[in-house]
């Protein structure tokens, strides 16, 4: 996650370290935190492995005149950035969390990579509902006799608390999809001739 959050911002801008981590936070927080600890670490892991760069001494200053180390992103950052974002097997228990991080940054992608995944999270949406509703039945099945009605109601108050955020989640990214195709059908209609854009 924190590599995808360096290699989105640096993809807008080049940025302080100091700045990087400041908005990591902000973007992870309230309640998780990186310390820069953590991440001026992964900063030096990135630099080394060609992923980003530090703007030369002397350059312009970017975003205020503190001094410190400005990173960029290289080419082979700019890859990387590319199949991360397009990464959509792993981390899959975070996947909500990162689907929304990615959200910010999806407009630096292909029209056709941001259809496939909204695409692919609308089908993993869709998958965690029918998961949580077969469990619940499940559940309901086979603590009736085991536990107490107290406990039962309790635990599927909960999982359908958790159904109706993903399903939240599923009309959102319905909704971001249903953009992209307007936006695609707008671009197609106002790239065709005059004659057959009147019968478009």
């Amino acid at each position: 996650m924190y590599e995808l959050i360096v290699l989105s911002l640096l993809m807008r801008s080049p940025f302080h370290g100091y700045l990087i981590v400041k908005i990591t936070n902000d973007i992870i927080g309230p309640w998780a935190k990186i310390s820069s600890g953590t991440l001026y670490p992964l900063l030096s892991r990135m630099e080394q492995a060609g992923l980003i760069s530090v703007v030369p001494p002397g350059s312009k200053a970017v975003h205020g005149e503190r001094p410190a180390r400005t990173f960029i992103i290289t080419e082979a950052g700019r890859g990387r950035f590319h199949q991360v974002m397009m990464d959509m097997s792993s981390n899959l228990g975070d996947y909500q969390k990162l689907f929304r991080f990615k959200t910010g940054f999806i407009d630096l992608l292909q029209p056709q990579e941001r259809l496939l995944l909204f695409n692919h999270y609308i089908n993993y949406c869709q998958t965690t509902i029918l998961h949580l509703q077969t469990e619940m039945a499940s559940l309901a099945h086979e603590l009736s006799h085991q536990m107490g009605p107290r406990f039962l109601d309790n635990v599927l108050r909960a999982m359908g608390h958790i159904e109706r955020q993903v399903q939240a989640e599923l009309d959102w990214v319905r909704g971001l999809r249903e953009e992209e195709l307007a936006q695609r059908e707008a671009l197609s209609s106002e790239t065709l001739p005059a004659d057959l854009r009147e019968q478009h």
